[in-house]
């Protein structure tokens, strides 16, 4: 059953396959690359740039996600054989200005308007949020925007979540957090949070401590207030 949106002290979003939609870097070299070559391009550089994550966090070596993302490009455009002049400098660049999925702009209005504390909690650097945020012209609509540099290691470290209800003054369970990863979402709930798993891809569920309250397939279908207070299921 999806929560009463009336009942969330905060919604906290993940931001990278979330909000932002990862493959769209690689498909802003299409021309140059093939739209198959571009998908597998996607795949690889998103796996290699997780594994990276929760390595470093394993091992105790944090970097910010600038420099995993980049050592995760550098892996997928090895591995891929695509060697092309000025390809990994342009796609790192299409990172920084990732395209929003298509409801997120409007999601977020309603949220705003029916007064709802609005966040982020991303792996992201802050340089890099803030970057999709303004190339997105979504940063009005965030309160707090949280990267993971704060406490100095990856999601889904504890102390991640943790530091959203540090900043946000509230209990876990006052907090509904939203993600595309079913990992972070199972992490969020095992932590204490409310958990809403946006499952775009439609993937399996995880075998992982936690349990999110709901399953969406996009932001769109996250539960809204309607007019007078009471929920009904965004459009």
């Amino acid at each position: 059953m999806a929560p009463d949106p009336n009942a969330i002290g905060a919604f906290v979003f993940d931001a990278y396959g979330t909000l932002f939609d990862v493959a769209s870097a690689a498909r802003g070299c299409t021309e140059a690359l093939g739209a198959q070559t571009a998908a597998r391009l996607t795949s690889l550089w998103r796996d290699k740039q997780l594994q990276y994550s929760w390595l470093r966090a394993v091992q105790g070596r944090h970097a910010d996600f600038w420099q995993v993302t980049g050592e995760a490009l550098d892996f997928a455009l090895d591995a891929l054989e695509l060697a092309q002049n000025g390809l990994r400098e342009r796609l790192m660049q299409l990172y920084l200005r990732l395209d929003p999925y298509r409801e997120v702009p409007a999601v977020l209005e309603r949220l705003r308007a029916a007064g709802h504390t609005t966040a982020i909690l991303s792996n992201g650097s802050p340089a890099m949020l803030a970057a999709a945020l303004d190339h997105a012209g979504l940063r009005a609509q965030f309160d707090h925007v949280l990267s993971v540099e704060e406490v100095g290691v990856f999601k889904p470290h504890p102390r991640v979540y943790r530091l959203a209800c540090d900043r946000l003054g509230l209990q876990a369970g006052a907090i509904l957090f939203v993600s595309s990863n079913g990992w972070d979402a199972w992490a969020a709930s095992a932590f204490g949070m409310r958990a809403l798993w946006c499952n775009r891809s439609g993937s399996a569920a995880e075998r992982l401590p936690g349990t999110p309250e709901a399953q969406i397939r996009t932001l769109g279908e996250l539960p809204m207030p309607a007019a007078g207070g009471a929920a009904e299921p965004g459009r």
